[in-house]
């Protein structure tokens, strides 16, 4: 009786069978074709690696972080790549473009020493930076902000020229930050609530800040309990490591200096900007320090002025400056301020508060107006010299109306439209185009935390984007537990990182052929879409990649996101990185032949021998 049940039961199945087999022959068929036709390109290549991927790699990538045992190498396709050994010990703090050796070999007048200066081809290191032995892990934020582990900076020089300032402390195996400063005798906090009681911090209108000589970055690191951002930044000089320890605490941070070039930012990025004791002579040069801060502050945005020469008639005798001094620096300022038809909106103390009028309406009735620069692209910055001429506000037609858009609070203005994007301002990129960029990027996102799923975790502080686009990367990451610097390659088709500061984001334009302005090792976490496919016959992928290697701290995490012909060719060389990777399929698919790449850089440590451990 079972076999009768059987035979009937496969001669009413005959039918759908043969269904199958026609479709399936028909499905080929088609395939077939569409690989021939080219858009298919590549994929074959991705199926054989993707094959030859070992399945355990993910689950080697140690996202955890650890100081112990070695990492599981990555599987045999990397053998045969070129090894990178590391750099001598010396090179452990190496920031190439700004190495003091060579800084010296330039002028000291306006700075121009402490400016970027990148080596030649033939002197750019082909090794790894080492980390310091006994490097640890940053505390998670918040506790990152009070302290930081001796052993990953180890200078104490601050400890004892800022002892009596407050800035930093030395205990035991860590530095401990008290959130005091040359301007903040009461704390930081403290600050930042006298300027809330002037500047609209408190209600989300003030989300941008930028602090020029910023020290150890302490107000950018209270200012982030007002969910304010803030781009700080501060030369590489006789304090050595300011900015590094500002990147250790989870502040953002870049070496820069107010020299002869103008900022790495574009026109009305910030809603605020900020000088405590900053050294900056603002009253020098015809203004110029002054117009190239108003080229960066927003309509309607303030400057805020702390310590000399505010309030010089009760403080030169503490500052040991002579008040004849004082007294011309603070003319030099108001008279330029007023030149920039800005206005005075408060002075208490050693505090001084400006603000940058909504539209030039107002300015127009002037007696005295400053030059207005020539130039058609204000955002046209990467190593232009600074101009002693005003940056034209954007055309409004209403007396009311705010140049460059209404200010929106934050966080509705993190996905709303930008005003450079509703304006037409953007060539190729509407509204319509800037919300699916918003949906997209939100989409791989969360194929993101499918693979790693630690990414919006405190594991994650300090997040670079290589090639940010619209900011949408940072957008659907944005946590209080992180931040994100969005990096504009000056080479993009499409300059958006305005655009990005409307979202209430920051970032700053960057060549990648160069060394990034950082130290070493202060990044946890990097992202790279498309960065290798821009930068094809413009320099070499190891050079970048070497660089990437440099700034990302030990089992930092890198995601490379490229097309499958390029990141073949990336993975072979980060074989001989101490990078462990693992190649995935777009999360459309495997006929997508864009592909993402996951790599962890292992930990390991000079010795004083020159040799390393994998402690």
């Amino acid at each position: 009786m079972a076999t009768k049940g059987n035979s009937g039961e496969l001669k009413s199945r005959s039918p759908v069978s043969i269904f199958i087999v026609v479709g399936l022959c028909c499905f080929f068929y088609i395939l077939g074709a569409w690989q021939r036709s080219g858009f298919g390109k590549g994929d074959s290549i991705a199926s054989t690696i993707t094959r030859q991927t070992d399945c355990s790699v993910l689950s080697n990538l140690h996202y955890e972080t650890h100081h112990g045992g070695d990492v599981v190498t990555v599987d045999g396709s990397d053998s045969a790549a070129k090894e990178f050994q590391p750099c001598d010990d010396k090179y452990i703090d190496y920031t190439p473009c700004q190495d003091q050796m060579r800084a010296m070999t330039f002028p000291r007048e306006n700075m121009i020493y402490r400016e970027r200066h990148c080596p030649p081809e033939e002197e750019k290191l082909q090794c790894l930076i080492p980390a310091p032995k006994g490097y640890a892990t940053p505390f998670p934020w918040p506790k990152s902000r009070d302290y930081v582990p001796y052993a990953n900076a180890p200078y104490k020089n601050l400890t004892v020229e800022k002892a009596v300032q407050n800035w930093i402390q030395y205990e035991g195996n860590v530095f401990r930050f008290p959130g005091g400063g040359t301007q903040f005798p009461q704390g930081a906090d403290t600050y930042v609530n006298q300027l809330a009681s002037v500047i609209p911090i408190d209600n989300g209108m003030v989300r941008t800040a930028l602090d020029t000589g910023c020290g150890v970055a302490s107000l950018g690191a209270y200012l982030f309990k007002k969910n304010v951002i803030t781009m700080s930044f501060a030369p590489r000089d006789s304090h050595e490591a300011q900015v590094q320890f500002a990147l250790e605490r989870g502040v953002p941070a870049v070496i820069g200096v107010l020299g002869t070039i103008k900022m790495p930012f574009p026109s009305r990025a910030f809603d605020m900007a900020h000088c405590s004791r900053c050294l900056i002579p603002w009253g020098s040069n015809d203004g110029i320090y002054m117009m190239e801060v108003d080229r960066v502050l927003r309509p309607g945005g303030y400057w805020v002025l702390s310590g000399p020469p505010i309030n010089w008639r009760n403080n030169y005798q503490a500052w040991k400056i002579p008040r004849e001094e004082l007294e011309e620096e603070q003319r030099k300022i108001e008279e330029t301020a007023k030149l920039l038809c800005w206005e005075k909106k408060h002075e208490m103390g050693e505090i001084a508060v400006w603000r940058k009028r909504t539209n030039y309406v107002f300015c127009r009735q002037q007696d005295t107006k400053p030059n207005l620069c020539e130039s058609r692209n204000p955002d046209d910055v990467w190593y232009k010299k600074m101009e002693a001429c005003a940056t034209p506000y954007p055309e409004t037609t209403e007396p009311d109306e705010v140049a460059g858009g209404d200010w929106k609070q934050f966080p509705q203005r993190l996905n709303a439209a930008p005003f450079r994007i509703s304006s037409g301002s953007v060539p190729g990129v509407s509204v319509e185009t800037y919300l699916e960029d918003v949906r997209l990027w939100e989409k791989h996102v969360k194929a993101y935390k499918r693979i790693n799923n630690i990414i919006d975790s405190v594991r994650y502080r300090n997040i670079m984007d290589m090639n940010a686009g619209l900011g949408s990367f940072a957008a659907a990451l944005e946590s209080p537990k992180l931040w994100v610097m969005n990096v504009m390659p000056t080479i993009a088709e499409k300059d958006t990182l305005g655009v990005i500061y409307e979202r209430g984001l920051i970032g700053i334009y960057h060549d990648w052929c160069e060394a990034f302005s950082t130290n070493p090792r202060t990044y946890d976490f990097i992202h790279a879409n498309s960065i290798f496919s821009l930068y094809k016959n413009k320099c070499k992928a190891e050079d970048i990649l070497l660089e990437m290697d440099r700034i990302l701290r030990p089992e930092g995490t890198v995601i490379i996101r490229d097309q499958v012909d390029v990141l073949i060719k990336v993975k072979k060389i980060v074989g001989g990185m101490r990078w462990n990777t693992r190649m995935v399929d777009h999360e459309d698919g495997p006929l997508v032949s864009e592909k993402i790449l996951f790599a962890v850089k292992k930990y390991w440590v000079a010795r004083e021998n020159n040799t390393t451990s994998s402690e």
